[in-house]
């Protein structure tokens, strides 16, 4: 099996390796709630066949990638620690940022998060756990969409998107949702801007569905709303390039 595809002369199909891409789909088949996974769980999150997951798995291993159990399942090793440790450590505005964070959960109760928009996902940078979130919900340096829950809809309104609820978010510079990302969560979020009006991410709080009414986000969308404006500032100076460049090595 050829394990590089697609032409490298033309650039709308680059040249990639299969098998890279393949020991990726392992590493990312790991969830929030995850610890261990089977091999037979892990075949079946990425397509692959059991003996190639296992050759893949065991290699990943030698790097400290992954960790094989007794019983044979899987986890995560701690060399994606170092990674993601690697990621946010590039981000070098963490020390501004982290106070907003953490008096916006204190004023609202619930957790609040900094999301970055980068290309058609947001990733979770910072997170500030209130007393009354649901831990876990979301993690720093997770992977989201931008088309569903407050916090990428946000994004994309501030990008220009059509359609009548974007017309919406804009007039009003938040939006609220319910169990629209996860069935037990609900969220209010506004979007950060940098240099030049450039959109660089959202702040978000979220909370249990159960509790968090349309009312109760409602009331705390003024909290959100300022305190996206303070992240804004503080980064008012950083271009959506110039920002990745400060976490991608």
């Amino acid at each position: 099996m050829n394990s590089r595809q697609g032409n490298s002369k033309d650039p709308k199909n680059p040249v990639y390796v299969q098998a890279v891409t393949r020991a990726l789909s392992i590493l990312t088949s790991f969830t929030g709630d995850d610890d261990y996974l089977s091999l037979a769980e892990l075949g079946r999150r990425t397509g692959l066949h059991k003996p190639t997951v296992l050759r893949l798995a065991r290699t990943l291993a030698q790097s400290a990638f992954m960790v094989q159990r007794e019983d044979g399942a899987w986890r995560l090793g701690p060399r994606t620690g170092w990674i993601g440790s690697r990621y946010q450590a590039q981000f070098d505005v963490n020390d501004c940022l982290e106070p907003i964070l953490q008096e916006l959960s204190s004023a609202t109760g619930e957790s609040a998060s900094f999301f970055v928009y980068e290309d058609n996902v947001r990733i979770c940078l910072l997170r500030s756990e209130g007393p009354q979130g649901i831990r876990g919900h979301v993690r720093s340096g997770e992977l989201l969409p931008l088309e569903r829950g407050s916090a990428g809809r946000v994004i994309l309104a501030a990008l220009g998107q059509s359609g009548d609820v974007y017309d919406k978010i804009r007039r009003d510079g938040y939006q609220a949702t319910r169990g629209e990302y996860a069935a037990g969560a609900a969220s209010v979020s506004a979007p950060v801007y940098g240099a030049r009006g450039s959109v660089l991410g959202s702040v978000s709080i979220s909370g249990p569905i159960k509790r968090l009414t349309f009312a109760l986000l409602e009331k705390h969308a003024p909290h959100v709303k300022r305190a996206a404006g303070q992240i804004s500032y503080e980064l008012a100076t950083v271009t959506p390039a110039s920002l990745r460049s400060t976490w991608h090595p």
